[in-house]
């Protein structure tokens, strides 16, 4: 039987694995909390599948960067490309099942159930199926009751995180949640882990397959970074009641702005006084000698010629 090393690089495999586990699991918690709020079908769609490859990739390069840290004395470890490539798209495919029968799920209950059951069994395929991308010289074989211990841990990290995702909204909650979800998906993969058992033959033909830093190494960066970018994307971006607060502060202004101009609108006319001028004193001539007002008589004036 060969020597398992479960960390060959000490502690730094395990911790960063368990890093990538509770990011992808606080990233998908806050996806499904957005989803669960969300306005539209295609805005709960859109979050639901953000959700499902954050959790799923999550626990895939979680398992493959511990994987950096298993050797196995007296043999090379090679993984077979395809079906490395297979296990990360059952764990996002299992994955998004459960999350959107949670996501669109009537019965709340039997939804938690079935999503849960449905996810944790997806978790434990893509960790069984990565491991039989194994290829060493020898033989692998595995422990049942420890195989089935594993898969239970499975089930109830995910049915404890669905719940977590309908249950818990604040961001500290979900950021604890998150730590136990990393822990238990952990958990089962070390558990999984000690049901291993490799029986050695040595040989000097060559492996098929890629070694962990020709494939698995790039490819836990990729999706590492992925990780990353998507918890910044989905930091920025407004919740529900963002947006509601900012549609009611828009439209308060445009009340106000309307109200406004209608008053400015109504308002009557001021119109400046029209100015007026002292009318002029018309003063008529004499006639017939008769003083006229304002005109005085002239002491020249010829008086009229009497009657004869």
């Amino acid at each position: 039987m060969g020597h398992l090393d479960h960390a060959a690089y000490g502690w730094l495999t395990p911790v960063l694995s368990y890093v990538m586990a509770s990011i992808g699991a606080a990233l998908g918690l806050r996806c499904t909390v957005r989803a669960l709020t969300a306005t539209t079908r295609s805005s709960r769609r859109n979050w639901l599948l953000t959700a499902a490859s954050a959790i799923g990739t999550g626990i895939w390069t979680m398992h493959f960067v511990a994987m950096l840290g298993f050797n196995v004395t007296g043999t090379e470890i090679h993984y077979d490309v395809p079906l490395t490539v297979l296990s990360l798209l059952v764990a996002v495919l299992v994955v998004g099942a459960g999350v959107f029968a949670v996501g669109y799920g009537r019965a709340r209950g039997r939804a938690l159930v079935l999503g849960g059951l449905t996810t944790g069994l997806g978790v434990a395929s893509m960790h069984y199926l990565g491991m039989a991308a194994l290829r060493l010289h020898g033989s692998v074989s595995y422990d049942p009751p420890t195989v089935a211990l594993s898969v239970a841990i499975a089930v109830v990290a995910a049915t404890a995180a669905l719940w977590a995702a309908l249950h818990i909204k604040a961001p500290a909650a979900v950021a604890v949640a998150s730590l136990v979800m990393g822990a238990a998906v952990s958990s089962m993969h070390y558990t999984g882990m000690m049901a291993v058992a490799v029986r050695v033959v040595p040989s000097d033909q060559a492996l098929h397959g890629a070694t962990a830093m020709q494939f698995i190494f790039p490819l836990a960066v990729g999706l590492g970074s992925y990780l990353f970018i998507t918890s910044a994307f989905v930091a920025l971006s407004p919740t529900a009641d963002e947006r509601a607060a900012s549609a009611s502060a828009a439209r308060h202004l445009g009340g106000q702005a309307s109200a406004t101009t209608a008053s400015a609108n109504t308002a009557p006319a001021t119109t400046a006084p029209a100015a007026t001028t002292p009318a002029a004193e018309v003063q008529a001539p004499a006639v017939s000698g008769r003083a006229v007002p304002g005109r005085p008589v002239s002491a020249s004036a010829t008086p009229p010629a009497p009657a004869r």
